[in-house]
């Protein structure tokens, strides 16, 4: 996709004001760029020839311009020289000031020597390109960035660390030689080459891909959270609800029906879920403009959510509009959550959304707070948590692939039962190697490449 023998330059940390700020350099004259702007506190004396750095040394110094002699920023510099280095050429770090104008200067002084400003993800990539990641491990990278909890992290390090391309790995040596069998009685008589049971083989291979499948919707939950929408009429404790998960007073509470008039959310960490809560305008009949627009995004952000929590008022008896409401739902997964416990109870719940999970709360008091966290997460996972040595799947993008090679692996397993011909079980293992391939970069396209790393920010 793009030259390797570039010399690429880029601000590897977020823009904005800061302690610290990098400019990164990968290439193959990093060292003569830092050469250029790079004045260390411990020069050589004249005439010793160029300053010549030890490699994974950290150096302090200033960055100057070399037309001005101006003095840009008081610095620290590391020189890394391939092979050990993130991308597996030499690497640059300048660690400057950490504000917008002296990161800018310092990048715009390494362009002028020549560098070319890197696209995003265009580290990652050459560290995949050169062989130090496969490619489920570079896509690990912008999880670990973008992990919204310490199990969304502990996931995206373990596939950082290689632990998913290992199991696909081995997966997928075994159809390869599998395959090669079958090439192999392809172009060869029978006398030359024994037989050989490919059933087995074939069926093992299918069954570790469905066991790696399992897990990748709770991968995937752990990796990009879930959605619950806070709907209800109003005033039944919809914002309060909201307050008492998150532990602080985020929503306005009053008395007064119809207080909260557009939706707001916040993120929650639940048991190592990213948890987006959304706490709706109460759903009811209104003439006015501004409660009527809040309604309808009530009713927009319970058709994105993954989860319902309906929220009642069991303080007073049932109206219309909870069972109106309740219809909305439809068979979304839904918890019926019973709020104010704290008041003599009126409501009867028998007939509301029948064969859901009701939990009983008190939004004021905190009662019943952890039990409905529990349900939750009980529904978030169908009640199937349980611990497993099997890399989590994360990545839609892996999930599909993994579908896709265990149909072609349960259909060569099911010719290789039958008199079907050993060319046409060769397609369907040839194309079950192919998409574990397209996970871990071996038989990975272009465009899927530029599609990838188009996601990461400019410098990682």
């Amino acid at each position: 996709m793009y030259s390797l023998d570039d010399t690429i330059t880029a601000i590897s940390s977020p823009i904005g004001e800061g302690g610290i700020g990098i400019v990164k350099m990968s290439g193959p004259e990093v060292l003569l760029t830092l050469q250029k702007v790079f004045l260390p506190s411990r020069a050589r004396p004249e005439g010793d020839g160029p300053w010549q750095p030890v490699s994974h040394h950290l150096y302090h110094g200033h960055i100057v311009d070399p037309e001005s002699q101006e003095v840009v920023d008081e610095v620290l510099v590391s020189y890394m020289k391939a092979p050990r280095t993130y991308t597996r050429q030499d690497v640059v770090e300048i660690n400057c000031h950490g504000g917008i104008v002296p990161l800018r200067r310092v990048l715009e002084l390494t362009l002028r020597q020549g560098a070319r400003l890197a696209s995003p993800g265009e580290m990652t990539l050459r560290a995949f390109v050169l062989g130090r990641l496969d490619l489920a491990q570079a896509e690990a990278v912008l999880d670990v960035v973008r992990a919204k909890t310490e199990a969304g992290l502990r996931v995206a390090v373990e596939q950082l660390g290689g632990h998913l391309s290992q199991e696909i790995r081995g997966v997928r040596a075994q159809l390869v030689d599998t395959l090669a069998y079958l090439e192999a009685t392809i172009d060869f008589t029978e006398d030359e080459i024994p037989e050989r049971d490919i059933t087995v083989p074939l069926q093992e291979a299918a069954g570790a891909i469905k066991e790696l499948l399992q897990g990748a919707d709770r991968g995937m939950i752990y990796r990009q959270g879930i959605r619950a929408a806070i709907v209800g009429r109003p005033n039944v404790g919809k914002s309060s609800l909201l307050n008492r998960l998150l532990r602080t007073a985020r929503a306005i509470v009053t008395p007064i029906p119809g207080t909260t008039r557009d939706t707001l959310e916040e993120t929650i960490n639940l048991q190592g879920i990213p948890l987006t809560l959304v706490d709706t305008a109460g759903i009811a009949e209104s003439e006015d403009l501004v409660e009527k627009l809040g309604i309808e995004r009530s009713r927009e952000a319970l058709s994105r959510a993954d989860l319902a929590l309906m929220t009642v008022d069991v303080s007073e008896p049932l109206q219309e509009a909870d069972s109106q409401i309740a219809e909305l739902i439809g068979g979304k997964p839904a918890i019926l959550v019973a709020n104010k416990i704290d008041l003599p109870q009126l409501a009867s719940l028998d007939d509301l959304l029948p064969g859901v999970r009701r939990v009983r709360v008190s939004a004021l008091t905190g009662e019943g707070l952890e039990e409905l966290e529990e349900a939750m997460v009980e529904a978030v996972f169908s009640g199937k948590v349980t611990a497993s040595d099997v890399p989590l799947v994360t990545n839609p993008r892996h999930k599909q692939a993994l579908h896709e090679a265990l149909e072609h692996a349960e259909a060569a397993v099911e010719a290789s039962t039958s008199d079907t011909p050993v060319d046409l079980i060769a397609i369907d293992v040839t194309a079950a190697v192919n998409a574990l391939g397209e996970i871990t970069g071996e038989t990975a396209t272009e465009d899927l490449l530029e599609i990838i790393f188009s996601e990461f920010c400019v410098g990682k």
